[in-house]
């Protein structure tokens, strides 16, 4: 896992570290200070706070088969990116930013740390499901060359997919997006 520091457009950084049991605090915290529109569009379903169960999974990770970093200010987390891997050997993501840290490249840079990763752990595809009226997400992933499919099972998600094998990416070069079509 690439723990370098973030360099962001206006000239800050973030530290980038793994996701350890003792973050419950910060991390609850990192989703309450979330808008309700941001947590929405990270978690699908309206909430003010990550309940207990929820919590646990999301900071006891092994690092292995769920692999889960977050960028901090001090001892602040900002963004949280993490993916989950399946038994088809993809696995499914998430990234979330806190508002006061968006359209500084900081999704676009841990969605790149989060390919990398999964690709060097053999992990075919990225994958997730993005709310249909989420344009920040979507152009992200356009931009990062993924694939797109409506969901049959529920209109208001897109499933999109990002190919970490075969022609396309270049994960391991220092692009701005983790595959470009």
């Amino acid at each position: 896992m690439n723990t370098a520091p973030l360099a962001l457009r206006d000239g800050r950084r973030l530290g980038v570290r793994p996701v350890q049991a003792d973050d419950a605090g910060a991390q609850q915290a990192f989703v309450m200070a979330l808008s309700p529109a941001s947590r929405y569009r990270r978690f699908h379903v309206g909430l003010r706070r990550l309940p207990d169960s929820t919590l646990v999974q999301m900071t006891q990770v092994d690092q292995q088969s769920h692999v889960a970093f977050v960028a901090h200010a001090g001892p602040a987390i900002v963004a949280d990116a993490r993916y989950v891997r399946r038994a088809d050997g993809e696995a499914e993501f998430a990234l979330a930013v806190g508002d006061d840290w968006q359209r500084q490249g900081v999704a676009r840079r841990l969605l790149w740390r989060l390919a990398v990763d999964a690709a060097e752990r053999g992990v075919r595809a990225l994958v997730g499901d993005v709310l249909a009226d989420n344009l920040p997400m979507i152009r992200l992933m356009q931009a990062a060359g993924a694939r797109f499919r409506l969901r049959d099972d529920d209109a208001g998600l897109v499933e999109v997919r990002i190919d970490l094998t075969g022609p396309c990416p270049n994960v391991r070069a220092r692009a701005p997006a983790p595959c470009a079509t």
